[in-house]
């Protein structure tokens, strides 16, 4: 009797470790990143980091602005003259325009750019290495002039590399627009 009670507890013992090891976590297999999951990854940054706020320009509609998406990530409409600003002096700090798109400050007035592929107007020219090091350095095309306000730069340059170049390439695969963003304008001499 006793050896069949130590048997039965020695083979509980074994079944009881056999279920204990298959309920430890197995490391999912790494996926092959192929251009397909590239571009759904920088789509989905893209959305979560709200580029769209910016770069697309809003349209006023029955239930409040909202985004055009039929300009999608195009910026400043290039017919769009923005008047200039009477600055005030007070709380406020800066205005933007009513498309989310132009935005005046001490900086001067800036307007988001065209990050559509299109070769002539947008980032159709520009190579992902190019990307990273305009937000990296927060210099346009990543040695020319600053980028302005409010471009949160200094936040998007932590992202990582691979996720740059994710969203980079996101926005060579959506639509070409045609708009050639007006270039900033520097403040007042007296200001």
């Amino acid at each position: 009797m006793k050896k069949r009670s130590i048997l039965s507890l020695a083979a509980a013992g074994v079944a009881l470790t056999g279920v204990v090891f298959s309920l430890q976590p197995v490391a999912a297999p790494v996926p092959v990143q192929n251009a397909n999951s590239k571009v759904e990854r920088g789509a989905y940054l893209v959305n979560i980091m709200a580029c769209n706020d910016c770069h697309t320009p809003w349209k006023m509609r029955p239930q409040g602005p909202e985004p055009d998406m039929t300009r999608m990530l195009s910026g400043h409409p290039q017919d769009m003259v923005m008047p200039a600003v009477a600055r005030q002096k007070g709380p406020w700090e800066w205005v933007g325009a009513g498309t989310n798109t132009a935005f005046s400050g001490a900086w001067g007035v800036s307007f988001t750019a065209n990050l559509t592929p299109d070769p002539e107007t947008g980032l159709g020219k520009w190579t992902d290495e190019t990307f990273i090091r305009a937000l990296r350095t927060g210099r346009h095309e990543g040695q020319g002039r600053p980028i302005l306000p409010p471009m949160p730069y200094p936040m998007y340059r932590n992202a990582t590399d691979e996720d740059l170049r994710a969203v980079f390439a996101f926005l060579q695969s959506i639509p070409a627009i045609r708009n050639r963003v007006p270039q900033p304008i520097d403040p007042p001499e007296s200001e």
